[in-house]
């Protein structure tokens, strides 16, 4: 995780020649075709996730998060209205929670009969909480003042006072399993889940039902979940480097990205279907649990050493790699020099199409792999291309003035995404590497406690606000068609390694000095060895 980390937040838009980024290690207009909306086929390493149950005597559910939380400019701090008298260790200031004692918050979150904790609260401390103690021990402490403060573990409990929380414990339940479901990857986070339920639906159909129902809900998240990190597991053991296929495999019959699809807006509706799947994956907690640091508080012990927490983000950053590398190899493959122009042409044209969609992260990727050095070099090759529409991509996702020509952009595309009335135009998905040093510094740039020892909650509104935004993107279903050999071609194609880029590259277009000599033939003997 921490080499992880440190390649992320070292990244910059590479200036021509530079390695990739991931490596080693006035408001623009943004257009949209009009394309008829279809439900997508399965795709093998694509997975299906589950409809929801539409039941009528479910309990309520946790809104969609535009409905939860408005527009991200009105961000609602503002809590039950509760006097700050009522709350002993919590902090309030024009009517907004401040900051509190870890104690008081846990207890801020527990419903009684007469209370609900507001929604953005729930979502906020839910999501900062693993910063200062383990969900599962959350979880035990929420059961513990459930039990405790309702007196459920009372057989002679009043009957009426357990309907009236029954359904605010369940709800407070349910908004925990759907927002914050891989949580509940912890047996201990389970056991406890049960029986608190179980006290519950003890005796009444109506909960023991909506018990079910959540269950039922959370085991499907789960199985996809598993489902889907095997799809990835398969997709990554069948990846190779493609000088090993060119061995036994003449270049001349290889496929190449212009046999499998040439006409641009198809590949970056393809690019988008990657993209909008595998960002639905990362659990909002990811964003935390990926910087997740020691309380000085709890005795020096790491929250999380579970490699697992950030996986599904990991993966999305790898995906990214791959798509840069992907270029890169399509590009420096051809032999002839007509060709590679036409495929640089044909990215750049890919890379537009990304825009006008609103994915600025396969936008990226793709300008990346261009820059990469084994790609810029390639000067005779370059001389071929029309390079104006190039420029102009370049020119918005200049690094310059903290990307301020792409945060422009974004907030275009959000802006339409807020009002839109198709799926298309709500697609909205940022260059991630961006969002999580955003993030990182939030966090890094805050303390999580203030000097009394309280946690500082106001950090955690601002946290909260940057996480529900990316919940939004998440959400969007993409309403391009499926198309397989395309989709199978982009996540399993082999491609070259960084090494075997350079050599195709100066098997292409010889090389200029000593240094580039020397390298070449090194690579040579070494590629002599391997065979």
């Amino acid at each position: 995780m921490a080499k992880f980390l440190a390649e992320l937040l070292g990244c910059t838009l590479p200036e021509k020649g530079a390695s990739p980024m991931f490596e080693c290690r006035s408001q623009p207009h943004i257009g949209l075709r009009h394309v008829t909306k279809q439900r997508p086929t399965i795709f093998g390493t694509l997975i299906e996730k589950p409809l929801g149950d539409h039941n009528a005597d479910k309990m309520p559910q946790t809104p969609p998060f535009p409905v939860m939380y408005g527009s991200t400019n009105g961000y609602n701090k503002n809590l039950y209205k509760a006097k700050e008298e009522d709350y002993e260790g919590l902090y309030y200031h024009d009517n907004n929670l401040i900051s509190g004692s870890l104690e008081a918050l846990i207890e801020h979150l527990v419903p009684t009969v007469a209370y609900y904790p507001d929604r953005t609260y729930i979502f906020t401390f839910l999501l900062s909480s693993r910063l200062f103690l383990h969900p599962y021990e959350l979880m035990s402490k929420v059961c513990h003042l459930c039990v405790d403060q309702q007196r459920l573990s009372d057989p002679q409990a009043d009957k009426a006072r357990v309907k009236k929380i029954a359904p605010k414990i369940l709800q407070l339940l349910t908004e925990w399993t759907e927002t914050f479901p891989y949580d509940f990857r912890d047996e201990r986070m389970m056991k406890s889940l049960k029986e608190l339920t179980h006290r519950l639906s003890t005796g009444e159909d109506l909960y023991r039902k909506a018990v079910q129902q959540m269950t039922q809900t959370l085991i499907r998240k789960l199985t996809t979940l598993s489902q889907y990190e095997e799809a990835l597991a398969k997709i990554n053991s069948s990846v190779t480097d493609r000088l090993t296929v060119l061995k036994t495999k003449p270049q001349s019959i290889q496929r190449d990205i212009l046999t499998i699809c040439n006409d641009p807006f198809t590949l970056a509706q393809q690019l988008t279907h990657i993209e909008l799947e595998r960002l639905s994956y990362i659990g909002p907690e990811e964003f935390v649990q990926a910087f997740v640091q020691k309380d000085p508080l709890d005795n020096d012990k790491n929250c999380f050493s579970d490699h697992k927490k950030a996986s599904n983000l990991e993966a999305y950053v790898e995906w990214f790699n791959r798509l840069s590398y992907l270029v890169a190899t399509e590009i420096c493959m051809p032999v002839k020099k007509k060709h590679r122009a036409r495929v640089i042409e044909f990215f750049i044209d890919v890379a537009r199409e990304c825009f006008n969609i609103g994915n600025f992260n396969s936008l990226m990727a793709i300008i990346t792999g261009m820059n990469m050095s084994p790609v810029s070099r390639l000067k005779k090759t370059w001389a071929k291309v029309k390079t104006a529409k190039f420029d102009i991509l370049e020119h918005q996702m200049d690094p310059s003035s903290n990307f301020y020509n792409y945060r422009t952009a974004l907030r275009g595309a959000t802006q339409r995404s807020i009002t839109a009335h198709s799926s298309r135009e709500k697609i909205v998905i940022p260059f991630f590497s961006l969002l999580i040093k955003d993030i990182y510094f939030l966090n890094e740039g805050c303390a999580n406690r203030l000097p009394n020892g309280h946690v500082n909650f106001e950090k955690f509104w601002e946290l909260a606000k940057q996480v529900t935004e990316f919940m939004t993107w998440k959400k969007v279903e993409c309403p391009f068609d499926r198309d397989r050999k395309i989709l199978q071609y982009l996540l399993t194609a082999p491609v070259f390694s960084e090494d075997a880029l350079y050599l195709a590259s100066y098997e292409s277009e010889g090389p200029e000095n000593n240094m580039e000599k020397d390298r070449w033939k090194s690579l040579r003997s070494s590629l002599l060895n391997r065979t």
